[in-house]
């Protein structure tokens, strides 16, 4: 039995520039941090020849083609696993539509755990690139890299995606104390909102050059931001939060909307120095930045609102369990 334990992740800011359509013109850039809640995936080897797959559905099959899970076929077929196999997902919120990159961690996490159940462990790098195959490549999903790498790394990155489709990552050189002062002056709170990411990107793909001119400047944006960091100016996280989110709304209508605006007007009336929603939006969790003194401020003011604590993972994805 294996189990893989992948982190999510909220993006600071760059969403967007890491679509295929953008990066290979002008080259992307995102600010990303993965936290400490997470998917578990859990592979098993079975004395039978059949597959058994336990996620929000049950499915037994004699075969990967038959499999509706599209990640887990796909994965399944990447690796090379066709038969006797039991695998099972879990989750610490909701897997889908949350904002948080459950999608790309299951994926990560899943071929993370088969390539150690057939002796082959991969780097980070190189589970993130498959992952993005599978899912953009194989399955055809209109997403964009960051979460890939975000999960498969852990810890607070800065990603560049190049024009030739290369990804280079790269951290601030924060401790792991650093990174947990950064997260004390994060929340998320919870709009309760599910909705499709793939809808509101695919959207986006169709408005492309009508929207270039915004994803220059999220894209300078992060730079912006990345550059702070290397500065240890923590603060500014909350700038570009605010102003991120003010261009992110430009992008699609269907990002924004009366609930999340009212979430938002409240966040910032609490003391928030900038917040956003996480991931495609139109749903999901909204990410605020709260300086130290405006905190309690802040939770009073969104005590209605459901928060889900978290911290920075400074991980990214590991296997935790491992026995023949």
């Amino acid at each position: 039995m294996i189990i893989s334990k992948t982190p999510l992740r909220v993006s600071l800011c760059g969403g967007g520039t890491d679509m295929a359509y953008f990066y290979e013109k002008h080259g992307g850039i995102c600010v990303t941090c993965a936290i400490d809640k997470y998917v578990y995936v859990i592979v098993k080897e079975r004395f039978d020849d059949l597959i058994v797959l336990n996620y929000t559905q049950h499915e037994i099959v004699h075969g990967v083609p038959e499999i509706r899970h599209d990640l887990i076929r796909e994965s399944l077929q990447y690796v090379g696993v066709d038969k006797g196999i039991e695998i099972t997902t879990l989750a610490d919120i909701p897997s889908e539509g949350s904002g948080l990159g459950s999608s790309s961690a299951i994926t990560v996490g899943l071929l993370n755990a088969l390539f150690m159940y057939i002796g082959e462990p991969m780097t980070p790098h190189d589970l993130a690139d498959m992952a993005c195959h599978i899912e953009i490549d194989k399955i055809g999903s209109p997403i964009g890299k960051q979460d890939q790498f975000a999960c498969a790394y852990g810890g607070m990155r800065k990603l560049d995606f190049l024009k030739d489709d290369e990804t280079c990552v790269s951290d601030h050189g924060f401790t792991k104390k650093e990174l947990l002062d950064i997260g004390n002056n994060l929340f998320i709170h919870y709009t309760g909102i599910t909705r499709k990411a793939k809808d509101i990107l695919s959207q986006q793909k169709d408005n492309a050059d009508r929207n270039e001119k915004s994803l220059m400047n999220l894209k300078r944006l992060a730079e912006s931001l990345d550059n702070r960091l290397c500065d240890r100016d923590i603060n500014f996280i909350g700038e570009v939060l605010r102003d991120s989110w003010a261009i992110k709304k430009t992008l699609q209508s269907s990002i924004s909307n009366e609930l999340i605006d009212k979430l938002a007007d409240y966040a910032t009336f609490g003391g928030a120095a900038g917040c956003k929603i996480s991931g495609a939006g139109g749903g999901g969790f909204l990410l605020s930045y709260v300086p130290p003194d405006k905190q309690a401020s802040f939770k009073s003011v969104m005590r209605p609102y459901r928060e889900l604590p978290f911290n920075i993972d400074p991980y990214g994805t590991r296997i935790i369990f491992n026995i023949a």
